[in-house]
């Protein structure tokens, strides 16, 4: 009797199973050939291999017709589930891995990106799966990349301006920078503003450790423009109230004005580059299914731009706007 680790067919025993049973449920071989999309011998060798390795007949001929032996029904009622369980194994895993029922997700952002970018996306992301439980981690810079090395989040959300080589970054937000200050300050009722009008200004800047304020210097510094940093505080938010308390004028991200403050925006896209965020992964970092859910939820087709590998979008991108994951904008920080 030839045994189960010495059967040169067991490799192949679930398509002869299902050959079996298609044949079985159809009554023919050439019905069964049809809906496997094999040739009618095809099918035949593998029936005959299993009657073989069996030592079984499984049908009864009968010209053109076949007829399941009382050996072949028993052999049905067995193999059926196990060929129908394996026929619609990718249906169920896509069921479970999309119903997200449980689970956990641990995303990495900076103060900015907790406070005015994550709010509405975490809001959607937990109402579609109440049962993942969320963390958000307030890390930045070298902390968030080391959190990422360290597999103690899924990803991050947010920018870098200087990227590190086992850390992918790509960008789906941007947003400009503007000018803020008091209403009735001489710089709100200017119609152009130039980088020396800013320098000449008391200026409120957020703390020397964050990008924001290395990404205003850097500017200052290339145009080889002296500035005076009046005060320096920390938060868009604590900013934004001393400009409106008159203590002087700051350089924000479009992305913390929300329209109604007490203060006049002046835009400055020919001045200050761009700012992207977007999601920042280890490289080699296999996402989990509710990472990958909520990073679809920010941009649907971000995964499949990535297999697309289509060729870089514009970077003339509008404000404030959604840009392609593959838009070639070189990453700014925060």
């Amino acid at each position: 009797m030839v045994t189960e680790a010495q059967s040169p067919n067991k490799h192949n025993r679930i398509k002869q199973l299902r050959a079996f049973c298609f044949a079985a449920e159809t009554g023919s071989i050439s019905k069964a050939a049809e809906q496997l999309s094999l040739s009618q011998p095809s099918v035949s060798l593998q029936i005959q291999a299993l009657e073989r390795e069996l030592g079984i007949t499984l049908f009864e001929r009968r010209g053109p017709r076949i007829t399941v032996t009382p050996d072949g029904q028993t052999l049905y009622e067995l193999a059926q589930p196990l060929v129908a369980g394996v026929d619609a194994l990718p249906t169920h895993f896509a069921a479970r891995t999309r119903s997200l029922s449980a689970g956990r997700l641990d995303l990495a952002a900076g103060e900015s990106t907790t406070l005015y970018l994550l709010p509405e996306l975490i809001n959607d992301f937990m109402k579609q799966h109440p049962g993942i439980h969320v963390k958000v981690h307030n890390l930045e810079g070298r902390e968030m990349c080391q959190a990422l090395r360290d597999d103690e989040v899924d990803f991050a959300v947010g920018s870098m301006l200087e990227l590190p080589p086992d850390v992918n970054y790509r960008a789906v937000y941007a947003y400009g920078l503007s000018l803020i200050t008091p209403r009735h300050h001489e710089l709100a009722e200017r119609e152009v503003i130039t980088l020396e009008d800013l320098a000449r200004d008391d200026l409120i800047v957020p703390p020397r450790r964050l990008t924001t304020w290395r990404l205003i210097n850097l500017v200052f510094q290339q145009h080889s423009i002296p500035y005076r940093p009046r005060l320096e505080v920390g938060g868009w938010e604590v900013i934004k109230r001393y400009v409106a308390c008159g203590f002087g004028i700051a350089i924000v991200s479009n992305m913390c004005l929300t329209g109604n403050e007490d203060f006049a925006v002046k835009r400055l896209p020919d001045i200050f580059p761009w700012r992207t965020y977007g999601v920042l992964t280890r490289r080699g970092k296999f996402l989990s299914s509710p990472a990958k859910r909520f990073i679809e939820q920010m941009q649907p087709d971000y995964f499949e731009a990535a297999e697309r590998q289509t060729s870089p979008a514009s970077e003339n991108v509008s404000e404030n706007v959604f840009i392609p994951a593959d838009a070639d904008v070189p990453p700014q920080g925060y």
